[in-house]
């Protein structure tokens, strides 16, 4: 599959500037404490034998200033799989060049030519600059739709029950 240039598959030597980028979007999304993976869990669950997501990175002047983390999603209504957009990021000094852009294409491309049927992704509420951008693409929030989780001990209550 040919890829939008500046856009590849991520490869392991690729590890530490995901970490960093991925660092660098939760510090961007006011959770700087929160991120607890570490090289070794990504190498594991990106590269391992039984990888359950996918990388695009971008690159600019040889260094990997951009990522798309997705994995792929199922829907029982369509009956057809799709991706799920984990995180998108692009360094800060990067932005407004078409990176953004293209690894949003890329992930469409990939969708399209394995004939998925959507590529979704969740955005904070006060992030305006990408709401924006997103619905520049063409993207439409998921009205009447709110995210569940279940983590630590409620997580580990109901895996008891």
């Amino acid at each position: 599959m040919h890829l939008p240039d500046g856009i590849r598959e991520a490869r392991p030597a690729d590890v530490p500037d995901i970490l960093r980028l991925i660092r660098e979007l939760a510090a961007y999304e006011r959770e700087p404490d929160a991120v607890a993976t570490t090289e070794e869990y990504l190498h594991t669950w990106l590269f391992g034998p039984d990888p359950v997501a996918s990388v695009l990175v971008a690159e600019a002047d040889g260094r990997v200033v951009g990522i798309a983390l997705w994995f792929r999603t199922y829907s029982t209504w369509t009956g057809v799989p799709g991706i799920y957009l984990e995180d998108l990021y692009v360094e800060p000094g990067q932005r407004g060049g078409g990176l953004g852009k293209a690894l949003l294409a890329a992930l469409a491309r990939i969708a399209v030519d394995r004939g998925y049927q959507r590529v979704e992704w969740a955005v904070l509420d006060w992030n305006t600059p990408s709401i924006e951008f997103y619905e520049a693409l063409g993207a439409r929030p998921m009205q009447e739709w709110t995210t569940y989780r279940l983590t630590g001990d409620a997580l580990g209550a109901l895996a008891e029950q």
